[in-house]
């Protein structure tokens, strides 16, 4: 059975433990598209040991190396993707929900396939977990815990801008664990009087102030000047914790989480009910049709 996995839209933490275990299981019948599916149009698809996953199987990134391909949508780039997709028995893709749909499409083609949630945003529809997720949470505590410290020790205010272009579930989800003053995940919840005031309150106290903003909302530099001049002679700083939330080594739920969705993937090319997507649902991973 030949098999072969693709990556599309971007790398998230624990990727290449799932592809190290589905090369460990499929061997030579394992083949890998460099860039996704741009990599499937251009037919640059090599066998598995040349992007020796076992090297990186509890690192992060993605050894198969991933890209965004916008074109994929076009019919004739599409249809070429399609008619080399066809040589193999399965195709295995990570990514979000724009993978997702282009797997339904790809069936649709007479292409079989599994989709994979690997997401760093967890914001795939009807999907309760992505691989990524719980480690881009946790790179975000990490650097809370790291940088506020010296917020502190000059009463400074500190705005702490975390991925999600859409989506503010990383910034929720931290949010949780490091408890700080203010949280913005939507446009809606942007209230510049509420920063001011707060950081007011907190410098007359000599206390730091700390502020998780979901990106895209507003640009950082700009909200810190024009709160800046409201505030003197107390200070904000802009974090941009950016691709650390990708780059940031797996943790132990990531890794562990990633073999058993592989688990998952295998028993679903198994079985041959394809297209198939792999995801979670009450804690457990599940099998369902799409």
């Amino acid at each position: 059975m030949k098999v072969l996995i693709l990556a599309s839209g971007g790398d998230a933490p624990g990727m290449n433990k799932f592809i190290s275990k589905l090369a460990q299981h499929f061997g030579n019948e394992l083949y890998a598209c460099k860039r996704g599916f741009k990599g499937l149009y251009e037919n640059e698809i090599y066998p598995i040991r040349y992007f020796d996953p076992f090297k990186y199987a509890n690192s992060a990134g993605c050894c198969i190396t991933s890209a965004r391909f916008p074109e994929f949508k076009e019919k004739q780039i599409f249809d070429k993707a399609v008619e080399n997709a066809k040589a193999y028995d399965a195709v295995v893709v990570l990514g979000g929900n724009g993978s997702q749909k282009a797997v339904i499409d790809m069936e649709r083609a007479g292409v079989k396939a599994v989709f994979v949630p690997c997401t760093i945003d967890n914001d795939v529809e009807d999907n309760e977990y992505s691989i990524g997720f719980d480690t881009a949470v946790e790179s975000v505590r990490y650097v809370f815990k790291n940088v506020m410290p010296s917020m502190e020790a000059f009463s400074r205010a500190c705005v702490f801008v975390t991925m999600g272009r859409h989506s503010g579930n990383i910034a929720k989800a931290a949010a949780k664990l490091v408890k700080p003053d203010i949280v913005i995940t939507e446009d809606k919840e942007l209230d510049e009087d509420k920063i001011v005031e707060k950081i007011k309150k907190n410098f007359s106290k000599e206390r730091a102030t700390s502020i998780i903003l979901r990106e895209n909302i507003v640009d950082e530099n700009k909200l810190c000047k024009k709160i800046g001049e409201k505030i003197k002679p107390a200070e904000i700083r802009p974090f941009v914790i950016g691709y650390l939330q990708r780059g940031s080594k797996p943790t132990t739920r990531e890794l562990r989480i990633a073999y058993q969705f592989a688990l998952a993937t295998i028993k679903a090319i198994r079985i041959k009910k394809l297209p198939i997507a792999v995801l979670m649902e009450g804690g457990k991973i599940i099998l369902k049709r799409i």
